[in-house]
């Protein structure tokens, strides 16, 4: 499997052969995109795809004036960390990133390069930027979620699941920013009498042994912290919440329509549309620093009524209706 996959902006194709890129010479802008996962998961590649196509609407589409370079890193810190090292060394006109663990790889490998960040938890809080409105330096981007979406989600499992007691709250330790979730679970737990579990996991045995003490006893639930870790376990974490019978939201919508209850998150996918506003903007002039951070404008909440009713949970209506989309 390639380490990296090569996207022109022309036509969709993939692949850039060597002698047509030496023909273009310095005119063609290159754009590094180091992303988390791996490159065969749809859930990535649509929003690579999004960033792609609102480049070529911003008049990037042509082979002579961009090359986009993807490279995939299977979620893999080590990986990351190797991988930003040879992308930085390429010396690309623009890097985008998707998690924090990239943005912090990249930065260490160089101060001038642009950085635009997409998809990342609290940038001010992770030390990525140092405020929100004028970030200064050579790094930007789009914010994911607000922390206080932690509680936000300990309300919506509530609602679909009103014999909550007990909520663990699952992350990797690995990746800190999904700590800053915390705070907010726990203050909604607090309001709505839940006890609240932190859930520290490193493998597919800890995410069992989790799950399976939770669904020992009625009113045990699951809030899933978005991290790369959780995202690229969300199989092993929707099966074993089905086998022990565990109600569990989740941040992003793939996961509701993979198998999970309930989800509420941002949309990735106009994420990294926005993204590509910001790249246009940085390779016509603009500075980073001088482009403020964004959060998303678009939220997505989908409801698996098929596993409610393997839970045997009679989704209320009115949650019904506000649901994005409902999967029967």
């Amino acid at each position: 499997m390639k380490r990296r996959e090569f996207i022109t902006l022309i036509g969709g194709a993939a692949g850039w052969p060597l002698a047509a890129r030496a023909q273009q010479g310095d005119r063609a802008r290159r754009i590094g995109v180091l992303m988390s996962g791996d490159e065969n998961d749809p859930v990535l590649k649509a929003p690579v795809a999004a960033f792609t196509q609102a480049l070529a609407n911003l008049g990037w589409a042509d082979r002579h004036n961009v090359l986009v370079d993807v490279w995939w890193t299977r979620g893999d810190i080590n990986r990351i960390r190797t991988f930003a090292q040879e992308l930085v060394g390429l010396q690309p006109d623009i890097i985008v990133t998707n998690v924090t663990l990239a943005i912090v790889a990249v930065r260490r490998e160089t101060p001038t390069i642009p950085i635009v960040f997409v998809y990342v938890t609290d940038p001010v809080a992770s030390g990525i930027v140092a405020r929100l409105d004028r970030p200064s330096g050579n790094i930007t981007g789009f914010a994911n979620h607000e922390a206080s979406l932690g509680g936000k989600w300990l309300e919506l499992l509530s609602e679909i699941a009103p014999d909550l007691k007990r909520a663990a709250i699952m992350f990797s330790p690995d990746r800190s920013p999904a700590r800053a979730y915390i705070p907010s679970l726990e203050t909604a737990a607090r309001s709505l009498k839940v006890e609240p579990i932190i859930a520290p996991v490193h493998s597919d045995l800890e995410i069992e042994t989790a799950i399976v003490s939770l669904g020992r006893e009625p009113g045990g639930g699951l809030v899933v912290v978005p991290d790369p870790f959780t995202a690229a376990h969300r199989a092993p974490i929707i099966m074993a919440a089905a086998r022990n019978q565990v109600p569990t939201i989740y941040y992003g919508s793939n996961l509701a329509r993979d198998g999970g209850l309930l989800s509420y998150g941002a949309d990735q996918v106009d994420l990294f549309r926005r993204a590509g506003s910001y790249v246009d903007r940085i390779l016509r002039g603009a500075k980073p620093g001088d482009l403020p951070v964004q959060f998303p404008t678009k939220f997505e909440m989908v409801v698996n009524l098929k596993t409610a009713k393997a839970l045997g949970i009679r989704v209320p209506p009115s949650l019904l209706a506000r649901a994005d989309e409902v999967i029967e």
